[in-house]
C-alpha cells in the first residue's frame, strides 16, 4: 500500500474526529471515547472472518458465527457512538445475531432449519428498527413548536383538498 494513501487516510480520519468532537479536546481519550469499536470491535470481527476465508481453508465454518456477529454490533456502536444515537439503534445487536447465523447458513451446509432463526430475528430487529426510528423522528418533530404542527396540517390539507385525479 502506497505511503501517501495511508497518510491520506490519516488526515481524513483526523479531520473526521477534530469535526465529530465539535471543537473538544483532542487526545487519547477522545479516540478511545469515539472509536472503540473500531479498534476493538470490527478489527475482531474481521479476524474471525480472515481466519476462516485463508487459514482454515473454509473448513471451520463455525468461525463465521461470532465473526459476523462481533462485526454487525461493531458498526451499530459505532454509528451509535458517533451520532449518540443508542435511544434507535440497540436493534443492531438483534441484527447481529441474525447475521452470524445467516453466514453459517451461508457458507455452511445451508441447513433450512437455520432459517427460522435468522427470520425471527432479522424481522424483529427490522420491526424494532421501525418503531424506535419513527418513535424518535415523531418526538423530534413534535419539539419543533407551532412551526411543525403548522406543516403538518398544511400537507395533510393540500392532500384532502388537492386535485383528484380521474380514474
Amino acid at each position: 500500500m502506497n505511503k501517501q494513501v495511508l497518510a491520506g487516510a490519516a488526515l481524513v480520519l483526523l479531520g473526521a474526529s477534530m469535526f465529530l468532537t465539535r471543537g473538544e479536546t483532542f487526545g487519547v481519550g477522545t479516540l478511545f471515547e469515539y472509536y472503540w469499536p473500531s479498534m476493538f470491535l470490527i478489527p475482531l470481527g474481521l479476524f474471525f472472518h480472515w481466519m476462516y476465508f485463508s487459514v482454515t481453508r473454509r473448513r471451520g465454518v463455525g468461525l463465521l458465527v461470532p465473526g459476523g456477529i462481533l462485526f454487525t454490533a461493531g458498526v451499530v456502536c459505532q454509528i451509535a457512538t458517533l451520532f449518540d444515537a443508542w435511544a434507535f439503534m440497540w436493534p443492531g445487536f438483534i441484527l447481529a445475531v441474525a447475521i452470524g447465523l445467516f453466514e453459517l447458513y451461508w457458507f455452511g451446509g445451508r441447513q433450512r432449519g437455520l432459517l427460522i432463526p435468522i427470520n425471527i430475528l432479522g424481522a424483529l430487529s427490522i420491526i424494532f428498527f421501525a418503531v424506535f426510528t419513527l418513535g424518535s423522528i415523531l418526538s423530534r418533530l413534535s419539539s419543533g413548536g407551532p412551526i411543525v404542527a403548522i406543516v403538518l396540517i398544511a400537507a395533510g390539507a393540500f392532500l384532502m383538498i388537492g386535485r383528484k385525479k380521474s380514474m
